[in-house]
């Protein structure tokens, strides 16, 4: 999994490619929206566009950032789901937490904020 961060209007656009999955990567995703967290960003969209898999761990990864930039008053945005992990998170339920927050073009994505 690569993770490349990019800034746009104050709003991190983490661009995700590979799998997300268990193991040493998936630490990467968490350290780094946790270094960002504690310089003061709050403002973060999940490019998944390149992701083809999330497994459960993913899953829960994705939950985690979810929950650590909240509760620094910050908002998570998924951007370009394909519909593998959408369906993933209608089956899960999870769809309700990020029902607001899923978009297929970055723009408008950038706007929600």
């Amino acid at each position: 999994m690569e993770i490349k961060v990019r800034k746009k209007d104050k709003v991190n656009i983490l661009d995700i490619a590979g799998k997300i999955v268990i193991g040493e990567e998936l630490d990467r995703l968490r350290t780094i929206v946790l270094d960002l967290l504690e310089a003061g960003e709050k403002s973060f969209v999940l490019n998944l566009a390149e992701v083809p898999y999330v497994d459960s761990t993913g899953l829960g990864e994705i939950i985690r950032v979810y929950i650590s930039v909240t509760k620094k008053t910050g908002k998570v945005k998924l951007l370009n789901l394909s519909s593998k992990i959408h369906d993933l998170l209608v089956i899960s339920k999870l769809i309700t937490t990020f029902e607001k927050d899923i978009f297929t073009d970055e723009e408008t994505a950038l706007k929600s904020f």
